[in-house]
């Protein structure tokens, strides 16, 4: 497939699903690669504008700027983007230092109210609702479900059910779903934090909003506590260009600890697609001390998000079977990805006759050549971490089914 034609299912990818940013900043990276920064530059400003404080975003859209010549332009963004602690980009314009030496990055002094607390959702899924994956809901249930369930008895094996699980693996694999079925499974309450419900521009306020969040947990206890893109928030303190950025590490370090001797029932999971890159520190006992691998969807699962994907549009004679077999290795989005795009050529050819059109084998066909699995990327990262950085055994699960898969 050639750069354009990976463009042009990108674009259309976008369009069918403007709310995914990963997609979106995919699309974003392919755009700068083939000399299009100006078209990067307009998704750049999408995200920014539902998430003013998107890093990555922010970054890329210095970078394009820059390439757009819009110096300018360039500038700003890379200033917003340093001040919420991203690494330095080769790429982006240098900041002037003023007399006196360079200030902190955190604007001091200002305040803004504290933001609503996250929205509290009462759960109505479990793991019977997660199509397949039968060993990671084993593993779920060995590390997470069973001892809460069975206090007594893994008190007597000496195994106290204190600390946080934390969820990995390739993005778009259904993190966020299982999160949430897990709190079906504990009858509890769910409220998920992403970044742009702690971080805030002014000095010390984004720990008072993650004090907040804990103390809201607490409060409508119990409750499953999810910190999605766990790396956002809880980036390695090594890593971080900041001291501001790392008071919020330390924050969320010491909001754990008091979870876990704490009395309200208050379960904390996070999920990352980029588990090397969460903090040492909270990885320790007491904190997110288990990790769980949440593979692509198996065969059980890819027919199920077919048949779901499909059931409101016209069909005729899809063989679902050879479709579950030509998307292996494919994650729950790429399969859906899939259905879209046959689906969008369903409706080209009804645009043209004014007449209905079912989405055919050809459809499905034709949108299999067009999608690629986005997994692959992720895995050759991840195997690096899997086969060579593994001495605590945290990945264990990852190595296993690299093996399996001979990926």
């Amino acid at each position: 497939m050639s750069e354009n034609s990976v463009i042009t299912a990108l674009i259309a990818a976008v369009e069918a699903k403007p709310d995914d940013i990963d997609l979106r900043l995919h699309l974003i990276e392919q755009l700068r690669a083939n000399d299009r920064p100006a078209e990067a530059l307009k998704h750049c400003a999408v995200i920014i504008a539902e998430d003013p404080i998107h890093v990555v975003a922010l970054s890329a859209a210095a970078g394009a700027a820059k390439e757009a010549g819009d110096d300018s332009k360039a500038l700003a963004y890379t200033r917003m983007a340093k001040a919420l602690g991203a690494d330095e980009d080769e790429d982006a314009p240098s900041l002037p230092t003023p007399i006196g030496g360079p200030p902190d990055l955190r604007v001091v002094g200002g305040k803004d109210p504290l933001p609503d607390d996250p929205e509290l959702e009462e759960p109505t899924i479990t793991l019977d609702d997660v199509a397949g994956l039968a060993d990671v809901k084993e593993r779920l249930e060995l590390a997470f479900l069973g001892p809460i369930r069975n206090p007594e008895l893994a008190k007597s094996y000496g195994k106290r059910m204190r600390g946080g699980l934390m969820l990995y693996g390739p993005p778009g694999c259904g993190k966020t779903y299982i999160a949430r079925a897990l709190a079906g499974e504990l009858n509890a309450q769910f409220m998920s934090v992403a970044i742009n419900d702690v971080m805030d521009m002014w000095l010390g306020e984004s720990e008072k909003r993650l004090h907040a969040v804990f103390e809201s947990a607490r409060e409508t206890a119990p409750t499953v506590l999810f910190f999605d893109e766990l790396d956002a928030i809880g980036r390695k303190r090594s890593d971080l260009g900041t001291s501001a950025s790392r008071d919020v590490v330390n924050q969320l370090l010491s909001e754990l600890d008091g979870v876990s001797t704490g009395e309200a029932p208050v379960f904390v999971l996070g999920a990352t697609n980029l588990p090397w890159d969460v903090d040492t520190a909270l990885k320790r006992p007491g904190r997110f001390d288990r990790s769980i691998f949440v593979t692509p969807p198996d065969e059980v699962a890819r027919k199920r998000i077919l048949e779901l994907n499909l059931a409101d549009r016209p069909t005729e004679n899809i063989p679902v079977d050879k479709v579950v077999g030509a998307t292996k290795g494919f994650s729950g989005a790429d399969v859906a990805h899939v259905c879209d795009s046959a689906t969008e050529f369903a409706l080209a050819r009804a645009m043209k006759s004014g007449s209905m059109s079912p989405v055919t084998e050809d459809d499905v066909r034709a949108a299999l050549n067009e999608v690629q699995p986005s997994v692959g990327r992720w895995f050759q990262t991840a195997k690096n971490y899997a086969l060579f950085g593994n001495t605590s055994g945290e990945f264990n699960d990852l190595v296993d089914y690299i093996k399996k898969n001979k990926i």
